[in-house]
C-alpha cells in the first residue's frame, strides 16, 4: 500500500438506475481525494444511464471515471468484472442508488495505514428515502464472526464496507449463483479463511429504500439466499437431519445472534440515535 495517500478504487454495478446514478457519481467526485478510481459496469442498461456515464466521462476533471457496457448477466458478475478491472490499493462497491458520505475516502484510508493488519473495514451507514433525505443512523457493532454467520441479515453494510485489493487477488470473487444475498456469502466465506474484519465507528456510506431495490422488491429471493448460505456455512446446522429440526436450530441460533448484536446495540445507546438523524448528523 502507498505509505501516504493510498489508491481507492470504487467498482459501481450499474443497471436501469438512472434517476440515482448521477447521486452516485458526485458522493465520489465530491470526496476530493487525490488517488481515486471509479469504475462503473453498466449491466445492460435499458434507460439513459449510458448517456449519463458518458457525459460524466467527457467532462473535465473526471479522469477518475471509467466505464464499461456489458451484456446483462446479473449485479454479481458485474462486480467481478469491476473488481478484476480495479487497481486500488483498497476497494469498495458503491451500488448505483446509493451514495458515500462527505470525508468518507479519507477516513477508510487512514484507517488501513493505522491498521495494517486488517483486511476488511466496514463502517456505519445511514438509510435515506428516494429523495435523498435520511431515514435512520445505523450504527453497527464491533465483528462477530457468530452473529455474521446466524443473523437473519447482514449487519455489514456494503456501502461501508473497503477491503484491501489482496482479497481480490487472491481469488475471492463473488459467488455468481447469488443475486440478492451476495454479500452474507462473500463476508462469510471471508471470515472462514481467517480474513480479519474492523468496524470503524464512522458514518461512512448511505442507502437508499425505493420500491425497486434489491431489499424492497426481492426481499423473498433475498431471505431464500440468505438461509440457503447459511446451510452452507454453518457446521452445527449440517450435522442436524433435515426438515423441522434443522428449521428449529436454525431459528435458535438467529436468535441468540439477534440477542448478542441488538444487546451490544442497546449497551452502546446507539437505539438512543437512531431515530433523530437530523439532530446528530451536523458535525458529521
Amino acid at each position: 500500500m502507498t505509505e501516504k495517500v493510498p489508491r481507492i478504487s470504487i467498482v459501481t454495478p450499474s443497471f436501469n438506475h438512472a434517476a440515482y446514478i448521477e447521486e452516485a457519481l458526485l458522493s465520489v467526485k465530491k470526496q476530493n481525494y487525490p488517488n481515486v478510481e471509479h469504475i462503473v459496469v453498466d449491466d445492460g442498461s435499458k434507460d439513459n444511464s449510458v448517456e449519463i456515464l458518458k457525459r460524466w466521462a467527457s467532462t473535465p476533471g473526471w479522469e477518475h471515471l471509467r466505464w464499461t457496457q456489458e451484456p446483462h448477466c446479473g449485479p454479481s458478475a458485474a462486480r467481478n468484472k469491476g473488481f478484476k478491472l480495479a487497481t486500488g490499493d483498497v476497494i469498495g462497491w458503491l451500488d448505483d442508488d446509493d451514495r458515500y458520505r462527505p470525508g468518507c475516502f479519507r477516513t477508510v484510508a487512514e484507517a488501513f495505514c493505522n491498521f495494517r493488519e486488517v483486511d476488511i473495514l466496514y463502517g456505519d451507514s445511514t438509510w435515506i428515502n428516494q429523495s435523498g433525505g435520511v431515514l435512520q443512523i445505523r450504527r453497527e457493532i464491533e465483528f462477530s464472526h457468530f452473529v455474521l454467520r446466524y443473523h437473519r441479515v447482514s449487519y455489514i453494510s456494503t456501502i461501508a464496507t473497503f477491503f484491501r485489493r489482496r482479497v481480490i487477488d487472491e481469488g475471492n470473487l463473488i459467488d455468481e449463483r447469488f443475486d440478492c444475498a451476495l454479500d452474507y456469502e462473500w463476508f462469510l466465506r471471508l471470515a472462514e479463511k481467517g480474513y480479519r474484519f474492523k468496524h470503524v465507528p464512522q458514518l461512512l456510506g448511505e442507502y437508499r429504500w425505493h420500491p425497486r431495490s434489491v431489499s424492497s422488491s426481492q426481499a423473498g429471493k433475498q431471505r431464500q439466499e440468505h438461509e440457503e448460505i447459511a446451510l452452507i456455512y454453518s457446521p452445527i446446522l449440517r450435522r442436524l437431519p433435515m426438515g423441522l429440526c434443522r428449521r428449529l436450530g436454525l431459528h435458535a441460533l438467529r436468535t441468540l445472534a439477534a440477542l448478542l448484536r441488538y444487546s451490544e446495540k442497546l449497551l452502546r445507546g446507539y437505539y438512543f440515535s437512531q431515530f433523530r438523524p437530523s439532530t446528530l448528523l451536523k458535525g458529521q
